[in-house]
């Protein structure tokens, strides 16, 4: 059963970081779901935004530990995708305005 693009791709992760590396090296940053694998990830950006897909990297970032008073809690661990476009492809239009 194949995934739809809009539930893998949950949004893009625009920081300073992700800003050097859209201009160096022609690389943008998302937010995923957990359970999507690489392959998964390059059809969802090559569906949703049109562009050609040259490789995908993926991290899972820990959730960190947040208090409210006395009460403590943890939030979720999550998974970051850092994808590479192919040379002479557009940059991903949500990400010009930045």
């Amino acid at each position: 059963m194949s995934k739809e693009p809009i539930h893998i791709i949950r949004r893009p992760l625009i920081t300073e970081k992700s800003t050097v590396q859209k201009d160096k090296y022609h690389e943008v940053c998302f937010e995923v779901a957990r359970d999507a694998n690489k392959a998964e990830i390059k059809k969802a950006v090559e569906r949703l935004f049109k562009v050609k897909v040259e490789s995908v990297r993926t991290q899972i970032r820990p959730g960190k530990e947040r208090r409210v008073g006395r009460s403590s809690g943890h939030t979720s661990d999550w998974k970051k995708a850092i994808v590479r476009l192919k040379e002479g492809e557009k940059m991903i239009q949500y990400f010009e305005a930045v």
